[in-house]
């Protein structure tokens, strides 16, 4: 994803990390890289507060379990295809 905007740090880069940024698993350098992008860039801010929404959903419905490391990687393997697959899509001439 591309709002047309030009960033020290591209929107694509931003929403793949988002996960990793709202779980605290990223590095605090890191950290402000998205929080500052995100501040700048309303469309990456609308996505992240949808994924802010799952995020919180799924910590209602699973309270304190956790998942195994297993599945989260294949969690982010899966969300990261969607975005490629998603970026392809916008790249295609209709």
């Amino acid at each position: 994803m591309s709002c047309g905007d030009p960033h020290e740090t591209d929107c694509s880069d931003v929403l793949a990390e988002v996960y990793l940024y709202l779980d605290l698993e990223c590095a605090d350098d890191r950290r402000a890289v998205i929080r500052e992008h995100l501040d700048e860039c309303s469309p990456c801010l609308r996505e992240f507060g949808i994924e802010q929404e799952v995020k919180a959903l799924v910590a209602r419905c699973c309270g304190s379990e956790l998942a195994p490391v297993e599945l989260k990687q294949r969690l982010r393997s899966k969300l990261s295809e969607l975005v490629v697959n998603a970026e392809a899509r916008e790249l295609r001439p209709d």
